[in-house]
This record gives structure tokens, sequence and C-alpha cells, in this order.
């Protein structure tokens, strides 16, 4: 059952199929974000599951999705395009768009990757023009159709189940294109700090035509859907959709996503396919050398960060010049956050300075439980290790809220709360409310 035909399922969690689906996705002329649509829809993908978040939205009428069957370079495929029926298109600030999903009455797996999508996107964009995300109008990405096309790809690849996704290098195009912002190189700047920022391979654009073959929306859709970019593995494919271009080039014009399952019993195999799930993000580093702050201020410098949305922060002692004892503090961001995590350290730090960079990390799947125990109910963090095991880890305030509840030693209560946990299979626990 879809979850938009669920009614009472908007905002829970989301309802997963039993296997998670492989997904492979070939973009050899390129990535749009109506391409990778259409070929949902050519997958079998009802309208409904597009419509209805975008109603929620409360864009319901305005806008007409046009799809038909064509052929390129005598291949068929379906073709998408999406018709504005606004009056007066809205020019949205990224800080306006962001409240909005935010606000919006969905599943929050939809909800986190659109949201995914947006920030990756005001973050380039960003980048390129020089301000902050928060300042970013979506003229261009952030038009109707981007919009129809963001939330309907995140909306379809979840209905499909689809939790892996192995995409080939797309190229990005050469020449020039015409944009809000005049006439511009490409690849697009924004394609360029897209790839940049999540460490994508561009393929060539030898032999193509000038223009544009990948779109900001459609790398940024990848990006964020995609465990890596590359050759697929080992698999079975089971059901093809064909997503067409509108540009006439020298060739099919089109991507292919295809559902598959994984093949191959070589256990070699498996743990190739397994490891897939680990994630490469970016993540910005904001450092600062403070010599002047007490060890209060700093506490409550970094506990600001963190509620200001830092992944992390962490200290490391140093001396800085004419022998002074002083304190590195390092805070990881999300690049869309950086803005709001400036005015923290302007805020509360003594610093003239603040150093930026990125940097790239492997991060392991994670989630959020809650495990039913003898002693009363304890949320755990758990990791996925790429053998396919979770490794799970209990909220210390759980277990010190436990043994003063029942005047027992925290040893007791973390050995009642393992002995519960191998006695559960990792299936059978609830999502954290």
């Amino acid at each position: 059952m879809s979850c938009w035909h669920w009614r009472q399922g908007w905002g829970a969690p989301w309802l997963g199929r039993p296997e998670a689906v492989l997904a492979l996705l070939d973009a050899p002329t390129g990535l749009a974000g109506n391409m990778l649509l259409a070929a949902l829809l050519d997958l079998g993908l009802p309208q409904a599951e597009i419509d209805g978040p975008l109603a929620a939205l409360g864009l319901a009428g305005t806008y007409r999705l046009e799809l038909e069957e064509r052929r390129s370079g005598g291949l068929r495929g379906m073709h998408l395009e999406v018709l504005s029926l606004e009056r007066q298109p809205a020019h949205r600030l990224w800080g306006d768009l962001r409240s909005q999903l935010q606000d919006a009455p969905w599943p929050e797996p939809l909800r986190q990757r659109v949201l995914e999508v947006f920030g990756l996107l005001a973050a380039a964009e960003a980048a390129v023009h020089g301000h902050s995300p928060e300042q970013v109008h979506f003229h261009e990405v952030g038009a109707l159709d981007a919009l129809v096309d963001v939330v309907g790809v995140c909306a379809g690849l979840l209905h499909f189940g689809v939790e892996q996704l192995v995409c080939s290098p797309p190229p990005a195009g050469h020449g020039l294109v015409a944009t809000a912002h005049g006439t511009l190189p490409l690849p697009a700047p924004a394609v360029l700090e897209l790839a940049r920022l999540r460490a994508i391979p561009l393929a060539s654009a030898e032999g193509f035509p000038p223009g544009e073959l990948t779109t900001p929306t459609g790398l940024a859709l990848a990006a964020c859907w995609a465990t890596r970019f590359g050759h697929p593995p080992t698999h079975v494919p089971k059901r093809v959709g064909v997503g067409l271009g509108s540009r006439s080039l020298y060739r099919p014009n089109l991507l292919r996503l295809t559902l598959a399952d994984r093949g191959g019993s070589d256990p070699a195999q498996q743990e190739t396919v397994q490891l897939e799930t680990v994630h490469l993000e970016t993540v910005l580093v904001q450092q600062a050398q403070i010599d002047d702050a007490t060890a209060e201020d700093l506490a409550f410098l970094a506990e600001e960060l963190r509620q200001a949305g830092a992944l992390e922060v962490f200290s490391q002692a140093i001396a800085m010049k004419k022998g002074r004892p002083a304190q590195l503090l390092t805070a990881l961001v999300a690049p869309e956050q950086a803005e709001r995590l400036r005015l923290v350290w302007w805020r509360h730090s003594s610093t003239l300075g603040l150093r930026e960079h990125s940097q790239t990390r492997w991060v392991l799947p994670r989630r959020s439980r809650q495990l039913a125990t003898p002693l009363g109910p304890v949320r755990l963090k758990q990791a996925q290790l790429p053998d396919g095991r979770w490794r799970s880890k209990p909220e210390h305030d759980d277990l010190a809220a436990l043994a003063r509840q029942h005047t027992l030693g925290i040893d007791q209560v973390r050995l009642v709360v393992q002995q519960a946990l191998e006695a559960q299979p990792d299936a059978n626990l609830p999502s954290e409310p």
C-alpha cells in the first residue's frame, strides 16, 4: 500500500517494503529532474504519488504534467514536460521554502529527502553567488517545475522502496546557456559546485553538441540519493524505466532507471553491495583559536553551536604566540547551516576570525530505535556495519534515569538492556517516537 493512499499515514513513519530495492541510474546523456521523473512514471509510478504530496504543499492546480511516449534515436521512452499554471511564478527565498517544506504534512522520510535536495541546491547557489544560503532566490532551481521534479522523484523512489542507488557519472555539457543571470558557461556554475561539494565524477562531454546535459536539479537529486557513482554491482534487472530528454543529439537522449535484485552468491560480492550503504557526504569545518575566554564561556559556546545545528563540536589545547595556552574550537557543519553557525560564533565568542573549509566523510547508515526492557523503555542509537549487522548503543541519559528509578548500578541496568536487545531482533524494534 502506498503511503499517499494511507490517509492516516501522513506524517507517520514511511511504510517501507520488506526488502530494500537496488536502483541503477544510467545517465549516458546527462541528468535532469524531469527525465528522472519520466523514468519513474515509465516504471509504473501512479501520478497520485506525485500529486498527493504537492497538494499537501498547497500546489494543487498550479501545474500540469504532459507525459507521452516518444522515440529518441529509434529507442522508446517517456517524455515529461511540467507546465506551470501559475499566473505570476514566485521567486522563493530558501528560508521561506524551507519553512514551507518543514511544515508540510508529509511522511518524515519524504520531508528529509526533499529538504536535503533543496538544502544542497541552496548551498551550491550560495557558493556560486558569494552569499549565505538564506539569501538564495530559487528563481530557477526553485521554480514550480523543479518543486514538482524534486518532490515527485523523492516520493517515487520511496514508493518503490529504493534504499540503494548507483549512478553512472553523467556528462555535464559544454558551451553556453541562457539563464536569469545572463549567458553562462557550461557546465553551469551550480552543477560544478554540486560536483565539488559531493565529490561527484563528471563524464566527458566530448562528442556532444554544445548545450546543457546535466541540470542542477538533476545532479542534486542524484547526489542526495546515490550511494556511489560508478559501475553497477552484479545484479538481476527486474524493471526498467526510460526517461527521454527534449534535445536532439547524435544519439538517443535518455536515461534508464533499473530496479534490480542483488545478484551473485559470492561473499566478496555481497560485501561489496553492503559497502555501498556507506554514504559519502560533504561537511564544512569551522574553526577558531581562542586564548581569552574562560572554560565556562567555551563550554557555553560549544553548546550553543550544537543547539544551532552543528553536527559535532570539539576542542584541542594549543599554544599560540608568546607561549599563551589556548583552545582550538572546531565545529562540523552541514553546508546549508553555515550562515546560522557563523552568527553563533560572532555572538558568543571573542574570535576576530573564523576559518572554514570543506571535507568529505564516510558515514554509516544510522537510525534511532526504542527498546522495551523489564526496567522500562530505552532509546538506542544504531549504526549498520558493512557486513549488514546493526551496532547498538543505549542512550546514557536513559540508563541513568532507570538506575535512579530502580536504585540499581548503571552497569546492572546496562546488562538488562543488553539482554533485552539480544532477545529482540532489530527488525522488530519500533522507530523512536
